[in-house]
């Protein structure tokens, strides 16, 4: 019932600028705090950026001032704007979510934790 749907990435020149979007999809009623992560082969997967619902956010050193991460007024899509890509930026991108509350098909509410989104790559050529 619940899913986090991911959209954007593609393949961009070095310099070039790139917005990831994740959505939660269903009948939510609030997501607690997103997360992004990249992955790449042979590398650990980092956590490049979190905001959390009262909208205090995080950045990973890395991408700090090329890295925006904002949410929609609903708060229940994120946003990842990337500027000034470079190609160590190339990896597959993921959301998170840690937790969601969402309204049942009987009208119930329910909690719903830990949802990963499909994943997008992002490929940056120099």
């Amino acid at each position: 019932q619940v899913q986090l749907v991911q959209s954007g990435g593609g393949l961009v020149q070095a310099g070039g600028s790139l917005r990831l979007s994740c959505a939660a999809s269903g009948s939510i009623l609030s997501v607690n705090t997103m997360s992004w992560y990249r992955q790449t082969p042979g590398k650990e997967r980092e956590r490049v950026a979190l905001i959390e619902n009262n909208g205090a956010i995080n950045y990973a050193d890395s991408v700090k001032g090329r890295f925006t991460v904002s949410w929609d007024n609903a708060k229940t899509t994120t946003y990842l704007q990337i500027h000034s890509l470079k190609p160590e930026d190339t990896a597959v991108y993921y959301c998170t979510a840690d937790s969601i509350l969402f309204r049942e098909q009987g009208g119930g509410v329910k909690g719903a934790y830990d949802y990963w989104g499909q994943g997008t790559q992002v490929t940056v050529s120099s």
